[in-house]
């Protein structure tokens, strides 16, 4: 009887772990599948293939430009993609106008950013306000020189 117990324990156990690990992998998608934009077909989104030939990295900052941390974002990521051209790309949506991008996404709050290794696999999402040393941070992690 206690070694049915201790089976038992060890099988639920084993559920719970399987079950963790299937739910918190659905948060991560990759990048070749999803829409940049509605007007772009999802299957050959133009600046994922781009990073994915390029073997780039991938940041896409989804946000609304009536959002003051939004607002705040904007020049940032301006100058961020002169200074990463070449090494990253960085995409700016402006879920207002181009909606589907956010529902692909998932995003619960603006404005949210998104990186993407070199690969295409999603590595990093931030909500809310990130600063440029926070993304020049992220970037060095993913591999942008």
């Amino acid at each position: 009887m206690n070694n049915i117990l201790k089976l038992l324990i060890i099988v639920a156990i084993v559920f719970l772990i399987a079950g963790l690990i299937i739910f918190l992998g659905k948060d991560k998608v990759s990048v070749k599948n999803m829409p940049i934009s509605s007007s772009e077909k999802a299957t050959t989104p133009r600046d994922s293939s781009e990073s994915l030939s390029k073997n780039l990295p991938l940041l896409i900052d989804l946000g609304r430009g009536t959002c003051k941390a939004c607002k705040m974002m904007l020049p940032i990521l301006e100058e961020l993609k002169k200074e990463y051209k070449g090494r990253a790309i960085i995409k700016i949506i402006d879920i207002r106008y181009d909606p589907e991008p956010a529902r692909f996404y998932k995003i619960r709050l603006i404005p949210t950013q998104i990186f993407f290794d070199a690969t295409g696999k999603e590595v990093y999402r931030h909500e809310g306000f990130m600063d440029k040393t926070s993304i020049t941070q992220k970037f060095l992690e993913i591999g942008a020189k």
